[in-house]
């Protein structure tokens, strides 16, 4: 039972569950990378838009290097998302079950990486912490492009501005008030409560997730990046395990 809901969550075959269920998990990842990487150098990688804006205004005041800096996450992040494309499409053209579990083991061995680095960075600060960023940056555009991929851009787990938008929208459905059920020539307003509900939900495990992370790597350092690795281990292992079994069978 619970190898068939982690074989589903990785599917080639889509549902909007398996989508939701795959997406919660991986918003609950996304917290928890993101708030624990704050503690770690002190910002935030998972989403570009304060990136850009920064990089604008170190330009106007002058600050080059640190709008290169900015200019390199950013390059690192959609290096992320071009990596997951890459990897999709290539399995896809093979017809492998693992096309999305490649990307999201990936994840998990960056993710490890980024702790082995973090457990470092003390020593070499000067050198470490960039790449620490950049590593950061390059995970949150390989998972947001999973996911993406996936959803066919319904659900975005890494950066909550258009969940929050998408969230408001229906509230303001929910609570408007139709004079008429029967108007002529006018929309009837209702809210779509089944995607309220997944909005939410998005937004609630990826809150969850950065308290969860923010407290584990208080508590454990960059040792907390093994369980997330974990996760993301027991959830690409099956696919992968099963293509592996099909090619030793036709070899």
């Amino acid at each position: 039972m619970f190898l068939n809901f982690l074989l589903n969550l990785t599917a080639r075959e889509r549902t909007r569950r398996s989508n939701r269920q795959f997406g919660g998990i991986l918003a609950f990842v996304a917290g928890a990378v993101n708030a624990g990487g704050f503690l770690a150098v002190q910002r935030y990688t998972s989403h570009m838009t304060g990136i850009v804006s920064a990089i604008a205004d170190d330009l106007v005041v002058g600050s080059l290097a640190l709008a290169l800096a900015g200019l390199v996450s950013l390059g690192a992040f959609i290096a992320g998302a071009i990596t997951t494309t890459l990897l999709i499409s290539w399995a896809r053209r093979q017809e492998l079950r693992s096309k999305y579990a490649l990307a999201l083991l990936l994840e998990a061995a960056l993710l490890l990486v980024f702790g082995l680095v973090g457990a470092n960075l003390k020593s070499f600060a000067a050198l470490l912490v960039p790449t620490t960023v950049l590593l950061l940056c390059f995970i949150m555009g390989l998972q947001n492009a999973i996911i993406t991929k996936i959803s066919n851009a319904e659900i975005r787990t890494t950066h909550m501005t258009g969940v929050v938008t998408d969230l408001g929208i229906e509230l303001g459905r929910l609570i408007y008030w139709n004079h008429s059920k029967q108007a002529n020539n006018i929309q009837f307003v209702k809210a779509d409560t089944d995607k309220l509900l997944i909005l939410a939900t998005l937004l609630g495990l990826f809150f969850f997730g950065g308290i969860v992370g923010a407290i584990a790597f208080k508590a454990m350092g960059f040792s907390a990046t093994v369980p997330l690795a974990l996760l993301l281990v027991v959830m690409a292992l099956p696919a992968i395990v099963l293509d592996l079994r099909a090619a030793a069978r036709t070899r």
